[in-house]
């Protein structure tokens, strides 16, 4: 690119109009993009005064070129000006980038339709609701209508070749139609019932659950009373724990935006139908140095080009709002309300945003300390959309089949949750599957979490290859769990620590990290500390095994008889090498009790 850009006769052309320019450095790279009401002004004033934000000089002193492209009005500037953020993702901009699309709760088209986490394109066979700030949210409300209103989770291959009920049915968050349990009346009720609970009609979702509970009272139909008597006490369960937040039953975004002296948040709080679904944090990358209006412009800018736009948006950022209100009206192709200066719950909402921004941004910083930097670092490589607070790791031990036992543990903020750990004796499968000892863990571990409403991980590791994580992708599609990210770690060549190698669970896809990357360091405590708790409860297990007398396991040789024969022979080689007759001397034996501890040992 030349450098012979004449900045002073550029900037007497400029007209005083509405437009959009762009700052490229020495390689035609673009490096910064801005809009402008006045585009003489604007741009004028990065070059005609010293700055005192050594970002802007930064930026200013690389600048070799400026191009820019008039509107017609500030709106359309604002709207080129994200299309182009978009498509540059200069460095010098406050960018917001969000990986993961949000979720929504999917209700599919079928004769017994499936509930399920959904992201991407909506497709007009289904139905969805949300979306939802983030996965957490939306798949705690999942668990609820679980419980509610048994649909089910299961993917259609599942659901069509099924030939008794799954572990859900056992546990009591599916009414396993797939058999046949329920019929497709009752499941169009049930269904019926989840879409208007969804929609913030829960108050009628509850009096016809009480009405249905009494007209089946009053006909003796008692087993069916019992069934809307459970339903009802736990729909009241499930709305008390809620938090609705207005009774007025609209669509609302609520924006807080929280900076300080070492960086900057901004919480998105979603409110949809009047309830409260949930919020999600995002930190702004590029943003040293910019103001509140700025991170803020930005955010609108930025989110609402391709995420659902609601009637009304209230922030804290001092923005030009009839200018954002016009662009995101014009997207959303109906009025959209900003609001800056709320009151009453509005207010409330605001406040409560603008904490949770503020709580997140210390927890941020907490979290680059210590074991916490792990955790983000091994968020960054692995592109989780969250730092894995909690993480659980299963490994399986066994010495040639003998004594198998699989381990759980635990870690939350990159360190050990020892009071969470758990082992399992596993018994009843062919010595030395390891896939059956892993399925088996797996599905104890989680049916026990899922029925107690336990704490589920933000991470699952396996120790193990693409065999074990197949297995592990089985059992917990089966669960409903299979939003929750799982990653295997199997042992590198000649099983060498440092030469792991990190499976993902789609075909194909792993990923080896450098042996000095803290995230990586993270990923081989906790496989380790898996190990370590493994093997332990294997050898004890194993040593009790081995020094258990075969004696205890003939009916009728209890302790005192069992003492006897020891005794007598000088330990159990000495009673295997009895005879018949040897063994029936022994007082309290008699004939037909030797020949079957001799039938027994042999």
């Amino acid at each position: 690119m030349t450098t012979d850009f004449d900045i002073d006769a550029f900037l007497k052309a400029l007209p005083n109009q509405p437009g959009v320019y762009r700052m490229l450095n020495v390689t035609g790279e673009v490096i910064y993009i801005g809009k402008a009401r006045d585009l003489k002004r604007r741009v004028s004033s990065y070059f005609q005064k010293t700055h005192d934000n050594p970002r802007t000089r930064l930026m200013v002193s690389q600048v070799k070129k400026v191009e820019v492209t008039l509107t017609v009005s500030e709106t359309e500037a604002l709207l080129l000006e994200s299309n182009l953020i978009k498509g540059f993702y200069p460095r010098f901009n406050v960018l917001f980038k969000d990986d993961k699309s949000y979720p929504y709760i999917q209700l599919s088209g079928h004769t017994f339709p499936q509930i399920r986490l959904y992201r991407g394109v909506l497709e007009g066979r289904h139905q969805y609701f949300g979306p939802y700030p983030n996965a957490w949210a939306a798949r705690e409300v999942i668990n609820h209508l679980q419980k509610l209103f048994l649909l089910r989770t299961c993917e259609d291959s599942v659901f069509k070749n099924r030939s008794r009920a799954c572990l859900l049915h056992q546990i009591g968050r599916c009414s396993a139609p797939c058999v046949g349990a329920r019929s497709r009346e009752d499941y169009a009720i049930d269904l019926d019932n989840a879409r208007r609970f969804l929609g913030g009609h829960e108050s009628e979702v509850l009096d016809d659950m009480r009405e249905a509970m009494e007209q089946s009272s009053s006909a003796l139909d008692y087993e069916t009373a019992a069934y809307y008597r459970d339903r009802v006490a736990l729909m009241q369960q499930v709305l008390s724990k809620q938090s609705v937040s207005s009774a007025h039953g609209r669509d609302v975004d609520v924006v807080a935006v929280h900076q300080d002296h070492q960086g900057a948040a901004l919480n998105l709080v979603m409110i949809r139908g009047g309830r409260h679904l949930g919020d999600k944090t995002l930190f702004p990358q590029n943003a040293e140095g910019a103001d509140v209006k700025t991170i803020g412009d930005a955010f609108m800018a930025q989110h609402y080009s391709d995420n659902p736009i609601p009637p009304v948006i209230i922030t804290n950022a001092p923005l030009d709002k009839e200018t954002v209100a016009a662009l995101l009206s014009e997207r959303a192709g109906r009025t959209v309300h900003v609001v800056i200066r709320p009151h009453g719950e509005r207010r409330a909402w605001l406040q409560g945003a603008e904490q949770n921004a503020r709580f997140a941004l210390e927890q941020q910083r907490a979290q680059r300390t210590a074991q916490g930097a792990r955790v983000v670092a091994l968020q960054e490589a692995l592109g989780l959309s969250a730092p894995a607070m909690r993480m659980e790791c299963f490994d399986i031990s066994h010495t040639l089949g003998e004594a198998t036992v699989g381990s759980c543990v635990v870690f939350e903020n990159g360190q050990p949750f020892k009071e969470d750990y758990r082992r399992y004796n596993i018994g009843g499968i062919a010595p030395g599957d390891d896939y059956a000892a892993l399925r088996e863990v797996l599905e104890r571990r989680y049916k026990k979490l899922l029925a107690s409403e336990g704490k589920l991980p933000d991470l699952i590791l396996i120790d193990g290859g693409r065999g074990q994580i197949n297995t592990a992708v089985a059992i917990l599609n089966e669960l409903g769990m299979r939003d929750i990210s799982l990653l295997g770690i199997a042992k590198g060549e000649g099983r060498k620590p440092g030469l792991e190698e990190l499976i993902f669970p789609d075909a194909g896809k792993t990923l080896r990290l450098p042996t000095d990357h803290p995230g990586f360091h993270l990923l081989q405590a906790i496989r380790d500390e898996a190990h370590r708790f493994a093997i332990t409860g294997h050898r004890a297990r194993r040593g009790k095994a081995r020094v258990h007398s075969t004696l205890e396991d003939i009916a009728g040789i209890g302790a005192k008889r069992r003492q006897k024969l020891l005794a007598q022979f000088g330990g159990l080689r000495g009673v295997q090498n009895a005879s018949i007759e040897d063994l029936a001397a022994v007082a309290g034996i008699g004939l037909t009790l030797a020949s079957k501890i001799y039938q027994q040992l042999h």
